[in-house]
Formats: structure tokens, sequence, C-alpha cells
């Protein structure tokens, strides 16, 4: 199974919009996501309309960043993407006949459930600036 790599990818791109002194065109970054720029900007739309980032056209245009990175959370880059799916565990049948099923069914969602909760707690928690190695404010986890 392939791998969701657009949360990581657009991590990436954001960090280094920072250190430009400019907006950057939708080809610049693209290629630093090893995309093309329709792919790039339909990435990044989410993340505009989220009022992350915002983009300007023409000569001059680009995209930057709406807020400084101490005030972007993971969990919102995440759920600007369409909160892409985290697990690839499914559950055999949905509606099974069967009791046993049916408990591994419970217990799997329940189970699910929480470690998307966490999930968000914890991205929910965590901001840019955190991750960003060019700040002094870091985590370690």
């Amino acid at each position: 199974m392939n791998k969701d790599t657009r949360l990581s990818d657009v991590l990436h791109v954001l960090l280094h919009m920072t250190q430009a002194d400019a907006p950057v065109t939708s080809e610049v970054l693209a290629r630093s996501m090893g995309t093309n720029p329709a792919v790039f900007r339909r990435t990044m739309a989410g993340l505009r309309d989220a009022g992350v980032v915002q983009s300007g056209k023409g000569r001059g245009g680009g995209w930057q960043l709406s807020r400084p990175l101490a005030q972007i959370t993971l969990l919102e880059v995440y759920e600007a993407l369409g909160r892409p799916t985290l697990f690839a565990i499914g559950n055999r049948s949905e509606n099974g006949s069967c009791l046993v099923e049916q408990k591994v069914n419970a217990v799997m969602a329940q189970t699910m459930r929480e470690a998307q909760d966490l999930f968000a707690e914890r991205f929910g928690a965590l901001t840019l600036d955190q991750i960003d190695p060019n700040s002094e404010q870091q985590t370690d986890g």
C-alpha cells in the first residue's frame, strides 16, 4: 500500500517558505515536493482556505504563510489537507451477524477512535515553530 506523504511534504514546504523573503512560486515549491505545479496548487488550496497560506498571482506573486509558525498547529495543517487516513486497518465486514465479528468490530472501532483522539491532541498541541530546525522554540517529542 502506498503511503500518503502529503502532510510530510506540506510541512516541509511550509517550513522552507519561512526562509524566503518574498512569495515563492508554485513552480519552485512543486519541485521541492517532487510534483508538478498544478498538483501543488490543488494541495495548497485547502491550506489557503484555512488561512494558513496566501497566494498571489502575476509578477511578484506566489505563496507565503499567512501567520507566524507559532500560530499554526500541525492539526490545522492535517485538517486543511482533508484529514488523510491515518490507518489502513479495517473491519472484515461492517454489519456481520457473527457475535465474535461484532465484538472484534466494536473493539477495533473504539481503539481507532482513541488513537485518532490521541493523534489530534498531540498534533493540536504542536505548532510549526516547534518543528522548525531554525527556530529557538523546538520540542523533542
